[in-house]
């Protein structure tokens, strides 16, 4: 992260994770803290993750020119289910509205998917959870668990 203090009205962007870029990414996730480190795997983890999954489809989050975040989708076309398998933004970026435009690329890209019609996502409850920052985004709690955490929806 640098010494330059982003703005809130900074343009964010999805952008694909490269050899140049990747240190800083997985970097973005010793800023989290306790509770909220507990509720996310690392960058790390899930970038590696995905190079072992075909249907992972992952991009860090930009702030003008800097990273802020990850997002990682589990894209299945042949099923048309579209999970939104991780999702950070460093700590020292929340409350600046980055993961909210996140969350609206990460729509609008699934949008372009086959016959896609709703984004799930899931988390557990508790102090530090992000299930509060996904119902303000527009997911509403589905009735489904996935071992100790709840289902969300958002209907495309």
């Amino acid at each position: 992260m640098s010494e330059e203090k982003i703005e809130a009205n900074a343009t964010v962007s999805l952008r694909a994770v490269n050899a140049d870029t990747v240190g800083a990414v997985c970097g973005l996730s010793n800023t989290l803290t306790e509770p909220k480190k507990n509720f996310v795997a690392t960058n790390a983890f899930s970038i590696a993750q995905a190079y072992f999954e075909p249907k992972a489809w992952f991009r860090a989050i930009y702030a003008d020119e800097e990273p802020v975040g990850f997002v990682m989708l589990h894209d299945d076309v042949e099923k048309s289910e579209y999970f939104l398998w991780r999702f950070m933004v460093a700590e020292p970026y929340h409350g600046l509205s980055f993961g909210r435009r996140a969350i609206e690329l990460l729509v609008t890209y699934v949008k372009t998917r086959p016959q896609a019609k709703e984004l799930l996502v899931s988390c557990r409850l508790g102090e530090g959870s992000p299930v509060g920052f996904y119902e303000k985004c527009g997911f509403v709690r589905n009735g489904k668990t996935y071992g100790e955490e709840i289902g969300l929806t958002m209907l495309l």
